[in-house]
């Protein structure tokens, strides 16, 4: 057997297993990480909607800027 082949042989080999050794190592620690993750038991999306104010579900409120800046300049102060 030609020297070129059987070494192409031997790194093939070794690729291939360091692949296998790899994905099963990292198939371990995710399963390590996410143990005591579960999935909800329901969808987000399901039951009932929530009832809002100010009526539909595509109603746009305008909120004025000055409120809004009054009350950032207010909580960054320190006061709630």
């Amino acid at each position: 057997m030609n020297p070129a082949v059987a070494f192409t042989l031997i790194l093939l080999s070794l690729m291939i297993g360091s692949g296998v050794v790899s994905a099963s190592w990292g198939f371990t620690l995710g399963r390590q990480a996410l143990t005591g993750v579960r999935q909800p038991e329901t969808r987000p999306t399901s039951g009932s909607p929530i009832a809002r104010e100010g009526g539909g579900h595509g109603d746009v409120v305008l909120v004025n800027e000055a409120e809004i800046l009054q009350q950032v300049k207010v909580r960054t102060s320190g006061g709630q």
